[in-house]
């Protein structure tokens, strides 16, 4: 049906309907004198003169008052849902509060993925229970502490079951090459002699206001080290060697690398060896030109190509050093240092029991090595528990580098006589002796990147956490000290 909106309004000029006529609720007995009102087809108005059909133009089709009925009907309904909705979580929630105990929030945990067995003694000697004597009491709020201890205990049991220290096949030189092509083409096979480390000359082609540094990531991305490449390119220009009207900037490769792991001490140490003057280091501790970024996750199964394949094919006399520590308290401090917010010992026994199930999930069906550098799965786990599996890291650097070209130390050990630890770094890097003021400058410095004041006031993990660690870690921590020859890297308690 046609009609008109708030009517004839000055449709006809000089015509009869002048007047603006409300006509919402169809034609009215006393408007008959507008033509629309009249029920007629068209409206007629003038347009240069012409007059025109102002409905073959535009046509007006009634929406109907039930449009707007429906409308209101559906806030209406809105509004109720929501209601319903607020109501429903209301009682779920009260119902959490008078559980008391029941964390799971009548979802269960992950790990509650079978019955509890009702004798912790049947899995373990030392059960929840002897803990207690020697321990402090959970709160009545932390998780199932007794019921999940035995549960969580299976699957540690049966990780370890399916441990195997493999020997991984090694890549040949042709396969490296085609993997990454761009490190061959950069990297001379010959370097500058009389130089510690490996270098060499680089012609670099520009002019003195080219930004060397226009493409690279730290710059584009990091607000970190905007004032570090400021400075660097202040200075390149005055650095690149000029010959024959050609400019070569000098590139070099590290003379020894410090390859873990995180947690471990390793920042205090390359702290403490810039103050030696015979060592120089880049304008970044870690420029992540060596990474596994490079190449990505190129199969599901164990890893072709590691970083250490590409380092021995340039530099074979590299110097590796290796800084470790207790994996247990790796993993706790590696918690407090990258986890925001919601922070403790109750959360972190949660995450750790998490991180346990699907790590079990993967050796279920793959072998140790891929899921150690399964990438997907180490992102999906709450905490970094495979960052403390030493041994199948280790191994693997010692597949293509001999052991006298490692120095591997204790976190425990630096951390209670740094001096003599950092005798032992500058005589396996060949440095000089330092003077009585470096080394008391040395010695004497603070600890770096230690834990922060709110972390430490959170207190230890809890010792069941620490018990379920130690079981899960001890066999790896074996293979190590078997390894190295020295007992000192089972980390035992005294």
């Amino acid at each position: 049906m046609r009609h008109c909106i708030n009517c004839c309004i000055q449709l006809l000029p000089n015509e009869t309907c002048t007047q603006p006529v409300g006509c919402r609720g169809g034609p009215h007995p006393s408007h008959q004198a507008c033509p629309a009102c009249k029920g007629e087809n068209k409206i007629l108005f003038r347009v240069d003169s012409k007059q025109m059909n102002l409905l073959a133009v535009l046509e007006v089709r009634t929406e109907g008052n039930e449009s707007w009925g429906g409308f209101l009907r559906f806030r209406k309904g809105m509004r109720c849902s929501l209601v319903f909705v607020l109501v429903i979580m209301t009682l779920v929630m009260a119902s959490y509060i008078l559980s008391g105990v029941h964390q799971e929030l009548l979802i269960p945990s992950p790990f509650h993925y079978g019955g509890f067995l009702s004798n912790p003694g049947v899995v373990d000697s030392e059960g929840p229970g002897d803990l207690k004597e020697h321990h402090h009491q959970p709160s009545v709020n932390n998780i199932s502490y007794v019921k999940d201890y035995p549960s969580i205990k299976l699957i540690v049991n049966s990780i370890t079951a399916r441990i195997e220290f493999t020997t991984r096949q090694l890549p040949d030189l042709e396969d490296l090459k085609k993997q990454e092509l761009h490190m061959f083409s950069v990297i001379p096979s010959k370097f500058l002699p009389n130089s510690k480390s490996p270098c060499w000359y680089e012609e670099f082609v520009g002019k003195n206001t080219t930004d060397p540094y226009l493409t690279n990531s730290y710059v584009l991305y990091s607000r970190r080290f905007r004032s570090t490449f400021d400075a660097l390119r202040k200075a390149f220009w005055g650095q690149l060697s000029h010959t024959n009207g050609k400019h070569f900037r000098l590139r070099c490769l590290p003379h020894f690398y410090i390859i873990g792991q995180p947690k471990c001490g390793t920042t205090d140490l390359y702290d403490r060896l810039r103050l030696h003057p015979e060592v120089k280091f880049s304008a970044i501790k870690e420029p992540h030109w060596w990474t596994r970024k490079r190449f990505g996750d190129s199969t599901d199964s164990e890893p072709p190509f590691l970083i250490q394949d590409f380092i021995h094919a340039f530099q074979p006399h590299a110097k590796l050093i290796v800084m470790l520590r207790d994996p247990v308290e790796r993993l706790y401090s590696d918690y407090l240092y990258f986890a925001s917010s919601n922070k403790s010992a109750d959360d972190f026994h949660e995450k750790v029991a998490e991180a346990l199930q699907l790590f079990e999930n993967c050796v279920l069906d793959y072998s140790l090595r891929a899921c150690v550098y399964n990438n997907t799965l180490n992102n999906a786990m709450p905490v970094r528990l495979q960052v403390g599996l030493y041994a199948v890291y280790l191994l693997d650097w010692l597949s293509v580098f001999s052991k006298e070209q490692f120095l591997i130390l204790r976190l425990e050990d630096h951390a209670s006589n740094v001096k003599y630890t950092m005798q032992r770094v500058f005589e396996f890097l060949n440095l000089g002796p330092l003077s009585e003021k470096q080394e008391a400058l040395l010695t004497k410095s603070p600890a770096s990147n230690v834990r922060r004041p709110e972390d430490r006031n959170l207190g230890p993990m809890w010792p069941v956490t620490q018990r379920i660690l130690q079981d899960f870690y001890g066999p790896f921590n074996a293979r190590l000290a078997q390894v190295l020859a020295d007992e000192a890297f089972m980390w035992k308690k005294t």
